[in-house]
């Protein structure tokens, strides 16, 4: 069966309905249990390796591309970590972020990151408690929540980075 890969194709239903943003994160450790953060060239904050969910592509591989394109590593993502509705912010529509469980690089790992100049500055490792210094708050909140579910072996549900109740 063909898949419509162009709005005109679609159903009179599916183009009346709201289009969202999806995007998709891992969450990698280093031994020391610090959470592996990116600088992208293209916006202030920093974050977790990841980016947008590409048309057609499920939010596991857009994040297993963005772990290739940005870090050079190729690793599919383990777990489900996340699921974060965050709404919407002054120049962005609401999304729905995805976090995979990364797992711990090893140094070898570590030395094998490549930045591709064009999208990323820099990388570093920060402790859980301090991701806040480079984040910005819902994003802060977000890690630490997939630092938490990591360790716990749960799956959380968020709302913009708070645990929906």
């Amino acid at each position: 069966m063909a898949v419509p890969s162009h709005p005109a194709e679609l159903s009179a239903y599916d183009r009346s309905l709201p289009r969202k943003r999806v995007a998709a994160g891992v969450l990698f450790l280093d031994g020391d249990g610090r959470v592996l953060l990116v600088d992208p060239v293209y916006k202030e904050p920093w974050e977790i390796p990841g980016g947008a969910v590409e048309e057609n592509e499920s939010p596991r591989e857009g994040a297993a591309r963005e772990v290739e394109e940005e870090l050079g590593l190729v690793r599919p993502p383990g777990r489900l970590l996340v699921v974060d509705w965050a709404a919407p912010r002054p120049g962005r529509s609401d999304a729905l972020t995805h976090v995979y469980d990364g797992g711990r690089l090893s140094p070898a790992d570590v030395a094998g990151i490549r930045l591709p100049a064009d999208e990323l500055r820099a990388f570093a490792f920060v402790e859980p408690e301090r991701v806040g210094e480079r984040l910005i708050p819902l994003l802060a909140r977000r890690v630490q929540a997939a630092v938490a579910a990591r360790r716990d072996g749960r799956i959380v549900e968020l709302r913009n980075g708070s645990a929906v109740d």
